[in-house]
């Protein structure tokens, strides 16, 4: 069932017949590009090109996209056909061959945490996302893989399973988002103060809500308040989430027709 995207590892470069900026510009003169600047397009310079390989509805390119925007970045966009993947995406994430991929400057950085991480490196003079004390980084890089292993999964779960399975994986799906409030506590968001790196882990699966919420049998408001309420700050505070997500109903039809196609339901 291919309704979310699956999590993917970061590899070293490894080289093709042809030099990686080959095949990047062969591929560019091939295909339409969109290009993101706070919706202001602009023609990025050679020595800086930012290009991001994704499909709309995964939470882990919304990572990626979210990142971009804390820092202003412009960059190009690929949207790509997960049927029948680029030359560019196999070339460039040739061990799991998943989106997202960003390629800086012809070098391309795979699975979504390590690319917030590189982001928020390289272009460390706006919006620091990782905290800069190790106890606070650590626990931050914990409670992001916590949600990549596990709200994922279960979340496909509740959209997959039906009976006793069905029953568990709610309880456990409700559960974790407890812990999370755990976490969060009394503060505006997890990173404290300001919008960080757990925040933009978290986040994207908002955008998935009503599908969890309708095919889970559960009410958000009624089981996690703090963490909604979390999400709707992270909405309306951050223009980085809220022109980055898409609409709920959206995601919720992409789920009915998935369901459809792989005969979840008539």
């Amino acid at each position: 069932m291919g309704i979310f995207i699956r999590p993917h590892m970061i590899y070293p470069h490894t080289t093709t017949n042809k030099p990686s900026s080959v095949i990047l510009h062969q591929h560019l003169n091939k295909h339409t590009v969109n290009m993101a600047n706070n919706n202001n397009p602009t023609i990025l310079a050679k020595q800086d090109q930012v290009l991001l390989l994704d499909y709309w509805t995964s939470v882990y390119g919304m990572r990626v996209k979210i990142a971009l925007a804390e820092k202003g970045i412009p960059y190009q966009y690929i949207e790509e056909d997960l049927r029948n993947k680029s030359q560019l995406l196999l070339d460039s994430n040739p061990v799991h061959k998943q989106i997202p991929v960003l390629i800086h400057n012809d070098n391309p950085i795979c699975e979504s945490s390590n690319i917030v991480e590189y982001i928020d490196e390289v272009w460390n003079d706006k919006a620091p996302l990782l905290p800069s004390d190790p106890y606070a980084k650590a626990n931050a890089r914990f409670w992001a893989d916590f949600s990549t292993k596990k709200i994922y999964q279960i979340g496909r779960n509740l959209c997959t399973l039906k009976g006793e399975e069905h029953e568990a994986s709610r309880k456990e799906f409700i559960d974790c988002l407890k812990l999370l409030e755990g976490e969060l506590g009394e503060k505006p968001y997890f990173g404290g103060e300001s919008f960080g790196y757990l925040d933009v882990s978290l986040i994207p699966f908002y955008s998935w809500f009503q599908a969890f919420e309708h095919y889970g049998k559960f009410n958000f408001e009624q089981e996690c308040p703090k963490f909604m309420a979390w999400a709707k700050r992270c909405i309306q505070n951050k223009e980085s989430v809220s022109n980055t997500l898409p609409e709920l109903s959206k995601i919720f039809g992409f789920v009915q027709y998935m369901r459809k196609k792989f005969g979840i339901e008539d």
